[in-house]
């Protein structure tokens, strides 16, 4: 087996145990009385976090995300993401917070990891806004 037949297994195996969380992720969400069109938003944001960025150049467990969050949301998902807005960057930065929240509540990461995630998440929010604001400007020339 090669490497990327390796990586390729990998994720399938990842995807199984996503789809489990998702499921408990749900559940949990809708436990918090909260709305149909809040918990799609939060699902739909979470699988792509989980399914696409953790996946696509290694097979990152969701568990181990953490860490990834600000590559994610001040780089990958401004490029990769057609829709990425200052909405949808603050809303994935909520949903990040919910989801690795049940995920401590499962005893899968610890309190230290969701703390440091949501410091990120306050620090970085005005740089990752201003990133998105000079990707978007077409008379930016600065590099990004």
């Amino acid at each position: 087996m090669n490497d990327y037949e390796k990586y390729e297994d990998d994720c399938e195996i990842i995807k199984v145990t996503n789809k489990r969380l998702l499921v408990g992720f749900e559940t949990w969400l809708k436990s918090a009385g909260l709305s149909e069109n809040t918990i799609n938003s939060h699902l739909s944001n979470i699988d792509f976090y989980i399914n696409e960025y953790l996946l696509y150049e290694d097979a990152i467990e969701a568990k181990d995300g953490t860490q990834d969050v600000s590559m994610f949301l001040g780089y990958w998902f401004i490029k990769k993401a057609m829709w990425a807005s200052q909405a949808t960057i603050k809303s994935n930065a909520a949903s990040l917070k919910k989801f690795y929240a049940f995920l401590l509540g499962k005893g899968l990461i610890e309190q230290q990891d969701l703390n440091e995630l949501e410091k990120t998440i306050k620090d970085e929010m005005p740089e990752w806004l201003a990133a998105l604001k000079r990707y978007d400007d077409p008379l930016d020339i600065e590099d990004f």
